[in-house]
């Protein structure tokens, strides 16, 4: 069994921002994450965590400079908009035409808080030393006859594992679409009744569409039928583009998707190939070992040019460490997605060479967006904007086999930053409440981070965090190559407590994560 063992390295302030430049504004508690499960994972960004390389941090929201929310989309819901639309437009030219757009480029780099991570030299001292030996804990058997040495159990076996299954089942209906708090649940949607006669619009009836609109639509019908359709994208992608093809012309009253934007067949005649191809990153898969060298390329000359960075900065260790390593482990269910879960590349090919990768977690709820980075050259695309919204529809694809992962996570949402507020036009999109940790529409929390860039959204005055620390002797430790409950770890240890940062470690990654990751003792 997988088991995620952690290195917490408590708290760093006073570090430069990359966000607002402030010399010592930034404050983060971090952790060093030798392995992870993708479900460990999962519920601390649900937490607000987020990773770069096997680092794991969180802001301390209530004292750094520039608060950094946890932003994520509802990506079966999502609304293209006129912006998004004209991205998209502006590639399917350049594929078919080679259209070059002369308007000025909008670009969205898809986080940056990687900047962060690499200039903080803290990251650097954090890596870990500790050998693999200490790190694999001995058998099970052993971990059982050590947690009895407690004397104060408190709950069995039994009666924790149902909890544990009663606090998952929960978790995974609030995270999909139930009734937290400061979210509303469907079952509270309202309903249109027919109005009176004269009395407007009937809402129970499809609006009224222009003539525009119906021409275009019988235009693109005659498009489909009398034209091969030769679909951009990777293998794994063709087989579900050409479903929603066909879905498209059964659904021609609806509002166009946004695979109808992505997938539109494309000309006999087109001057160009995209393909969009996902490659595990960690363990590294053949495929992304063959392309590691031209990736590398890229992302060296995207820091150059649009980070200027100097030519001896972007070194193949730095883009390792932090784009390729991860501590996620690779995880294939047979109910999961195809490619499993855990950290992959998704490599954009042009004519037969890589222009942009976007680093990816999938996770049991998510897509996760870690970083982008692309050819300059290619600037004028967009590829920022491009890139989130074909991650958008992956994750619509993925749920197609993983029903419980429906969400795209586009890492921190920064309100006091102008330059990082362009997420939150990815709708529905919702926030991270920074106490209670329940998602809050992103309509609603605007108003209150322009009051205060720090900002607490759940409404609710008694709502409290419901899986705080409650029981600190429950932490798993790994001491000695032994599992065991921080309780019996207490008593051994030599030497002054520790109890003040294992109390900090507990409250931050929360009750149920702190049952079930190690953490390291040396």
């Amino acid at each position: 069994m997988h088991r995620a063992v952690v290195e917490y390295r408590g708290w760093k302030e006073g570090y430069r921002c990359g966000y607002c430049a402030s010399e010592q504004g930034k404050v983060s508690a971090g952790m060093w994450a030798h392995s992870m499960t993708v479900q460990d994972y999962q519920d601390l960004i649900d937490r607000g965590w987020r990773r770069s390389g096997k680092y794991v941090y969180k802001p301390i929201m209530n004292q750094t400079c520039c608060p950094q929310y946890t932003i994520r989309c509802q990506a079966l819901h999502f609304q293209t908009s006129k912006s998004h639309k004209k991205v998209l437009k502006k590639m399917l030219k350049f594929i078919s035409k080679g259209d070059v757009s002369k308007a000025a480029n909008e670009e969205e780099p898809m986080d940056s808080h990687i900047e962060d991570a690499v200039s903080c030299d803290f990251v650097h001292r954090s890596e870990s030393h500790v050998s693999e030996a200490e790190l694999t804990p001995l058998n099970e058997d052993h971990a059982d006859r050590v947690e009895n040495e407690d004397e104060d159990k408190g709950e069995s076996k039994e009666e924790v594992n149902e909890k544990k299954a009663e606090l998952g089942s929960l978790q995974m209906c609030g995270d999909k679409d139930a009734a937290a708090p400061a979210e509303p649940s469907p079952s509270t949607q309202t309903v249109h009744a027919p109005p009176k006669p004269g009395k407007g619009a009937d809402l129970s009836k499809p609006p009224c569409r222009k003539a525009k609109d119906i021409r275009r639509e019988r235009k693109l019908q005659k498009l489909l039928q009398n034209q091969k359709c030769t679909l951009e994208g990777s293998s794994l992608q063709a087989e579900h583009q050409a479903l929603l093809m066909q879905s498209s012309k059964s659904t021609t009253n609806q509002p166009k998707s946004i695979e109808d934007f992505i997938f539109v067949p494309l000309p006999d005649d087109a001057l160009h190939k995209l393909e969009v191809r996902v490659v595990r990153s960690s363990p590294p898969s053949s495929q992304f070992k063959a392309t590691f060298q031209e990736s590398y390329q890229v992302y060296k000359r995207y820091q150059m040019v649009i980070h200027k960075d100097p030519p001896d900065k972007p070194t193949i260790n730095q883009f390792t460490r932090f784009l390729c390593d991860s501590p996620l482990e690779a995880e294939n269910p047979p109910n999961g997605p195809e490619c499993g879960y855990g950290s992959f590349h998704q490599q954009y090919w042009l004519d037969g060479k890589i222009i942009a990768v976007g680093v990816i977690d999938i996770l049991p709820y998510c897509v996760s967006s870690v970083y982008l980075y692309y050819d300059p050259d290619y600037s004028f695309l967009s590829l920022g904007v491009y890139s989130a919204l074909r991650e958008i529809a992956f994750t619509r694809q993925l749920h197609e086999k993983a029903p419980d992962l429906c969400f795209y996570y586009m890492g921190f949402y920064i309100h006091s930053c102008p330059k990082m507020r362009y997420k939150g036009q990815y709708r529905p999109s919702d926030l991270l409440c920074p106490e209670t940790y329940v998602w809050t529409p992103i309509e609603q929390c605007l108003p209150l981070l322009e009051l205060s860039k720090y900002s607490r959204f759940n409404q609710d005055a008694k709502a409290v965090d419901e899986d705080h620390i409650k029981e600190l002797g429950r932490v798993r430790v790994l001491h000695k190559r032994t599992v065991m409950p921080y309780s019996v770890y207490k008593k051994r240890r030599k030497g002054p407590s520790d109890e003040a940062s294992v109390q900090q470690y507990a409250s931050l990654v929360g009750q149920t994560c702190s049952e079930r990751m190690l953490l390291f003792r040396s």
